[in-house]
């Protein structure tokens, strides 16, 4: 996840079941469908602070405090594999990442009021020309 954060395999839960899709006849023979679970509610591996920034901000995502996350875009059960751990890697990152500086509110240059006002004289002055003078 991060090089600070891990989290350790054995809090991960795999479940594999048949994926709909390609994969001609081994599609209905294959469990390549790959659903990760990770407990996040219960986790040791997140320091607390980071686990309530995390639930949070995924709490629309979760069932019961359990992020779950599937793959089943690729034939073999080893991509989905790599694709689920791929995603919920992402998904942690950006949840437990530091929240942007909030923006500073500034005002416009005097210039750019300038430049905005004779934009829009301009353009008037070409809807005024345009319009018909005989009433």
């Amino acid at each position: 996840m991060s090089p600070a954060v891990t989290v350790p395999a054995a809090e991960l839960t795999e479940r594999f079941s048949r994926a709909g899709g390609p994969g001609g006849q081994g599609v209905n023979t294959t469990d390549s469908r790959v659903e990760l679970s990770f407990d996040l509610a219960r986790s040791a591996a997140l320091p607390a602070h980071l686990r309530e920034r995390a639930l949070s901000r995924l709490s629309s995502r979760l069932a019961g405090g359990v992020l779950t996350v599937v793959a089943s875009e690729h034939r073999s059960q080893l991509r989905n594999r790599e694709a689920a751990l791929e995603r919920l890697r992402d998904l942690l990152r950006d949840a437990i990442a530091p929240a942007p500086p909030s923006r500073r509110a500034t005002r416009p240059t005097r210039g750019s009021q300038r430049r905005r006002l004779d934009g829009k004289r301009r353009r008037g002055d070409v809807k005024r020309l345009r319009r018909s003078t005989d009433d």
